[in-house]
């Protein structure tokens, strides 16, 4: 068999950490393009962001699968949860607590999906992973500690915050479903969705016009740290699995605070030196990942971007495609040896 240059682990691992950057730097951002703007409207801005840069990225038909009127009521549960309610909430909580305790409360994020992804799709999670977790967990707790010593925590802003995390813990574990379509397709139909509803609420609650400058700077938030972020989240969710990619996606706050930080809030201590290298040796505990033993795939039938060189796209086409390329297939009973980690095809129980 053929192997790609990084194992699923590190290759999910790494798409994962680059959806973490880019959604950490955006919530400081947020917090201050976003000053004096209603939260309806920072949210439908962000994800009118994230709707244009997803519309550029959208892939021929034959190269991704595309979306099918059965994934409506999936992508409708993911725009309510993570498109309205997640960042209006952040939206409304970011105005009420410093950045950096408001970007270390989003690692609850990762406890949620990865629940939910226990519980949803029987995702494995062996010791290695959930020390992973652990860690991660640890790391962001002692952050949030940090913050409370040093007198910066306002409950109610982290408490909507924290509502935040939850929304879009329902939501990564939602978008499992559709990991397999196209990224571009999904972004789009899911910030489309969610800045029209935001758009509607900004209106009833009769929230102002924001400034030229703060809708300029708030879209491109919203297509870097929302609509690029979810594209790399949901390559990794295809590579990786839901609950590893949720967990990896925990680095995201450290990165947040250090975005704030860097944005002249000077609060960096031991505890949150600490704390972002326990965070840090977690997402190592990932990249580091090799799950390997003999199992067996059952007769399979589903439509994704693949390739013939990763030994499970067997079938033969006249003339053989070169690349990524997409179309219905049908997977024959097969048994082998190698690493994998929770993807499409590996969705077995140990």
């Amino acid at each position: 068999m053929t192997h790609t240059p990084f194992s699923p682990a590190r290759r999910g691992g790494l798409l994962a950490l680059v959806a973490a950057v880019l959604f950490g730097l955006s919530t400081p951002l947020v917090q201050r393009f976003g000053l004096g703007v209603g939260p309806f409207t920072t949210a439908a801005l962000l994800y009118a962001g994230a709707a244009l840069v997803a519309l550029l990225l959208r892939q021929p038909t034959q190269r991704e699968a595309q979306l099918r009127r059965t994934d409506l009521p999936r992508l409708l549960a993911m725009a309510a949860c993570g498109a309205v309610i997640g960042p209006v909430a952040l939206a409304w909580g970011l105005q009420r607590t410093s950045g950096s305790s408001a970007s270390l409360m989003l690692t609850l994020e990762a406890v949620f999906t990865a629940v939910l992804a226990w519980r949803w799709y029987g995702e494995t999670m062996d010791r290695r992973v959930i020390g992973a977790v652990l860690l991660l967990l640890a790391g962001g707790a002692l952050l949030v500690v940090e913050q409370g010593l040093a007198g910066q925590v306002q409950l109610l802003g982290l408490l909507a915050v924290a509502l935040a995390t939850v929304a879009w813990g329902v939501d990564n574990t939602l978008s499992r479903g559709v990991a397999d379509r196209d990224p571009g397709q999904v972004v789009w139909a899911k910030a489309l969705l969610g800045s029209c509803a935001t758009v509607a609420l900004a209106f009833m609650a009769r929230e102002a016009l924001p400034g030229w400058a703060s809708a300029l700077a708030l879209l491109a938030v919203g297509a870097t740290g929302y609509g690029l972020s979810l594209r790399f989240y949901l390559l990794a969710q295809r590579t990786f699995g839901a609950a590893r990619t949720g967990s990896v996606f925990a680095f995201a706050p450290f990165i947040g605070a250090a975005g704030a930080f860097a944005l002249g809030e000077r609060s960096v201590t031991a505890l949150m030196v600490l704390g972002g290298a326990l965070m840090a040796l977690g997402v190592l505990l990932h990249l580091i990942e090799r799950h390997s033993h003999a199992h067996t795939h059952e007769a399979l039938e589903h439509e994704h971007a693949h390739s013939h060189d990763d030994g499970h796209h067997l079938h033969a086409h006249q003339p053989m495609p070169e690349g990524a390329h997409s179309h219905w297939h049908t997977h024959a009973p097969m048994q082998h040896t190698h690493p994998h980690v929770p993807d499409a095809h590996h969705l077995h129980r140990h």
